[in-house]
């Protein structure tokens, strides 16, 4: 006969590695405090309704408390043969406190215990990512405010394009990185039913107040629907999306970063620590650790899928396939906030190299929109101008010249409506300077996003992190 706590219906014990194959236990030891919270609350609930006997419920909470504490102190044995948390902590407090730990269970099944013991988990994971995309952030505007003022070439196509400030492009990846916040806010504004007491698909008909361990536990309600409680996946389908949105900005940055620390662009360099060697050549400085979060965003993308392929043919409501939650979603909260704590102190020790990004968008043609405009400002139509300055910038390439070492005789050549005013407007300061739309790369511009930022990590987002 199964010696399993479901195992009066079973002769046969399953082989050992059957058991290994089907357990969970190892993984999910991370919930062992959420489990503890859970029932704490379970057991109160069950006190309150009359359903134990506050003797009952007493023994329970001080088992509980015993079991939480070997828990914390290490001195906590986990085996396969338990499945899970929920029934290794169940057999232990009935070791601990005798058959009276049996009653704990009542009214409630591993799949809402299951369910409420992740949605505990997954607040304070998406509360801590938050805090770690504010490190980022802060990294960021260090930097933004650091080199202000400062120019490069602004791209597209990864193609030289129209000079911006070095803030500018900086903070480009602060906003980025609000949405990601914005998203993990969103996803925490929903986690707000409690999913205790669902039971294991059709409720219980134990007279259990489920606005109790709701208040409890910290939720507005319990939720509406019990099939809909237990064979719901979407909080974990919707954190592996927002990481995996998330990084995929980070990647797009660590790519940034790689390209413009290379010998060709010298934009950035990344300290020493935030860089590895060559096992041959003694000149090399390589961006490994950003070249590996590059490399990683497949493996998130790869959860997110897995995740969705998992869950896309489950009739309801609970199947074992919805165990596999557990490998899928640590591994994604666990890649994204280690791959955080990484990212912001290696942005905020990057040094940019400000001679060479000027430089840079200097040689590039950068101001060639700004030449259009002008001889528009002088009346010839746009695609004329286009013609002029496209074929102005052919002249440079074939006499390998730049903007600044033509003539006026020079630019006459190409149309008789430049004059001397034309260097000022082609020049790298005059480009950023006017363009002082509202989101624009003027210095006057930058400086408006950067006191929104500052404003934002100042007052918003201490507040929303002061109250989580």
């Amino acid at each position: 006969m199964s010696n399993k706590m479901w195992g009066g219906r079973f002769a046969e014990v399953p082989p050992k590695f059957v058991e290994e194959f089907g357990a969970v236990i190892k993984v999910e030891t991370r919930l062992c405090p959420y489990d503890i919270q859970g029932s704490l609350a379970h057991v109160t609930m069950l006190g309150e309704t009359g359903i134990l006997q506050k003797e009952d419920v007493e023994k329970i909470k001080e088992g509980l408390k015993l079991v939480g504490k070997e828990i914390d102190d290490g001195k906590f044995t986990f085996n396969a043969e338990d499945e899970d948390i929920h029934m290794a902590i169940e057999k232990r407090l009935t070791e601990i406190i005798g058959l009276t730990g049996g009653k704990l269970h009542t009214g409630r099944s591993r799949n809402d215990q299951c369910c409420i013991d992740s949605y505990l988990y997954f607040r304070d994971a998406a509360k801590e990512c938050q805090k770690l995309i504010i490190e980022i952030q802060k990294a960021i505007f260090e930097q933004a405010e650091k080199n202000f003022g400062s120019i490069m070439p602004g791209f597209t196509h990864l193609q030289v394009a129209q000079p911006v400030l070095v803030s500018h492009w900086l903070m480009a990846y602060f906003w980025m990185l609000k949405r990601d916040y914005a998203r993990l806010q969103s996803f925490l504004d929903r986690l707000v039913e409690c999913p205790l007491g669902a039971a294991a698909l059709a409720g219980t008909d134990f007279p259990i107040d489920r606005w109790s361990t709701a208040k409890q536990l910290g939720f507005e309600k319990p939720t509406e629907n019990s099939i809909d409680t237990v064979a719901d996946r979407d909080y974990c389908i919707e954190f592996a999306s927002i990481a995996t949105i998330s990084y995929m900005h980070l990647s797009r940055l660590c790519e940034e970063i790689i390209i413009f620390a290379s010998q060709e662009y010298k934009f950035v360099e990344l300290s020493d620590d935030f860089t590895t060697g060559s096992s041959i050549m003694p000149q090399k400085k390589n961006c490994d650790f950003a070249e590996l979060i590059k490399g990683r965003t497949g493996r998130m993308y790869g959860y997110l899928q897995a995740m969705l392929t998992m869950m896309k043919g489950i009739p309801l409501a609970y199947d074992k396939d919805m165990q596999e939650d557990k490998f899928l979603s640590y591994e994604t909260i666990d890649l994204w906030q280690n791959t955080m704590k990484v990212m912001a102190p290696m942005v905020r020790k990057m040094k940019i190299n400000t001679r060479r990004t000027y430089q840079a968008a200097s040689n590039g043609f950068s101001t060639a929109t700004d030449m259009a405009d002008y001889l528009v400002r002088k009346g010839l139509p746009f695609r004329e101008a286009h013609r002029v300055v496209g074929q102005t910038v052919r002249y440079c390439v074939e006499n390998d010249k730049t903007f600044d070492d033509l003539t006026l005789e020079e630019f006459k050549v190409q149309s008789s409506l430049f004059e001397e005013d034309i260097f000022n407007d082609i020049s790298l300061e005059h480009s950023v300077d006017a363009r002082k739309s509202y989101g624009g790369t003027s210095p006057e511009a930058v400086k408006v996003q950067m006191q929104h930022a500052e404003r934002l990590l100042n007052e918003a987002y201490k507040k929303k992190v002061s109250a989580l």
